[in-house]
């Protein structure tokens, strides 16, 4: 059998990512404390990031709808973990925002907790994705976030969001300094995501990526 180039077996990635996410997705639950969490029946993947990254708008573009998950301007909306069934297949974890100083600090506690809590107990985390804006690119409270996976060996990616609002002589740099970061990082996947919600730049490869996790899984 001849062995598929690179380029091919991408491809054929891409389209197995294309196919998963192209399946009916739906609300499946919210859990605001970690005793409420729904029972563990599927992989998943959990993303997180700062308030108002675009972790809603990215799951919506991710899996091709435009109000799966709710998106607003308000930073510190999303108060609960929010769970979203994808074609039986997995769950897709939207997690409360950090890094937004207006919020009670009683309220961002027991949000701390709650997601704390989740990453912990749960077998069935496949990778949690932390968005980061890539206008400006890492900030301190995600680097806390970054060191608090490593500290629970909690396997996670870095995605870059907003690609359509940096310019393009400046991505490449932008991509390099992350990946530099995440050298130090023992539980961080090494390469990093660069994508836009508005006009699905790297959307695919982020779709392809989920998709071989999956199959890994053997799900």
């Amino acid at each position: 059998m001849t062995e598929l180039s690179a380029e091919a077996q991408a491809a054929l990635w891409v389209e197995a990512g294309r196919k998963l996410f192209a399946g009916e997705c739906d609300f499946y639950f919210a859990a605001a404390q970690s005793a409420g969490l729904p029972p563990i029946d599927r992989p998943e993947i959990a993303f997180a990031g700062r308030s108002n990254v675009g972790k809603s708008s990215l799951i919506n573009a991710l899996t091709g709808r435009t109000a799966l998950a709710r998106t607003s301007h308000t930073p510190g909306r999303t108060q609960e973990l929010i769970f979203f069934n994808l074609a039986g297949r997995m769950n897709i974890v939207d997690m409360p925002g950090y890094g937004y100083a207006a919020v009670a600090k009683a309220k961002s506690a027991s949000w701390i907790q709650l997601v704390r809590d989740y990453l912990r107990g749960r077998s069935s985390l496949m990778r949690t994705f932390v968005l980061v804006d890539g206008r400006h690119g890492l900030k301190d409270s995600d680097h806390d976030t970054m060191k608090a996976l490593d500290t629970a060996a909690v396997s996670y990616a870095v995605i870059l969001t907003k690609r359509d609002e940096v310019k393009k002589a400046e991505q490449e740099g932008r991509i390099e300094a992350t990946q530099e970061a995440l050298r130090k990082r023992p539980a961080a996947y090494p390469g990093a995501f660069f994508t836009s919600a508005r006009t699905g730049e790297g959307i695919p490869e982020l779709r392809a990526h989920v998709a071989r996790l999956l199959a890994e899984r053997g799900a």
